[in-house]
């Protein structure tokens, strides 16, 4: 009996912690990562700036909702969350903001291409804001700020592959 006081003491002073180091740490961030991919900017552009498309290449994403020419929501991992395209200059840049208020992280993602031999680099700047003490703690130190990112990139790259022929 005196065992399971002791975790869950033990628990409860882990939480605290927990939220005290997220209560610390700033509510902003700033992560980029880029990656060269197998196409030139107009095809990525193309690919990126169809939400439409989004779940044909995008594991996470299940569905895409237009709401008006310059918003659409996604419905996927992380349940519905509403975009709005602040900036759209094809074919090398791209701002989306999540456009919901009531979720506890927000921000935008700003895409950037530019030409590059044997394709197009895509670089992806995430201003993000994470309400949440305890979700800022394991966005900072268990997920990482680029973990979405890496995703996402790793899901274009592969989704502008040519096809592979077989003899």
């Amino acid at each position: 009996m005196k065992a399971l006081l002791w975790i869950a003491v033990a628990l409860v002073l882990s939480g605290a912690l927990i939220y005290a180091i997220g209560a610390l740490l700033p509510q902003g961030h700033r992560a980029t990562r880029s990656v060269l991919l197998p196409a030139d900017p107009p095809a990525v552009y193309a690919l990126i700036s169809n939400a439409d498309r989004y779940p044909e290449w995008r594991k996470d994403v299940k569905a895409v909702v237009a709401l008006a020419p310059n918003r659409y929501r996604e419905e996927g991992g992380f349940g519905p969350i509403t975009y709005r395209v602040e900036v759209d200059e094809p074919p090398r840049r791209r701002v989306t903001r999540i456009d919901d208020p009531e979720l506890p992280f927000g921000g935008t993602w700003t895409f950037e291409l530019a030409p590059e031999v044997g394709g197009a680099r895509l670089t992806i700047t995430e201003d993000g804001v994470v309400k949440s003490p305890l979700f800022r703690f394991f966005s900072r130190f268990v997920f990482g700020h680029t973990k979405t990112i890496d995703t996402y990139l790793e899901e274009a790259t592969a989704a502008l592959q040519p096809p592979s022929t077989s003899l």
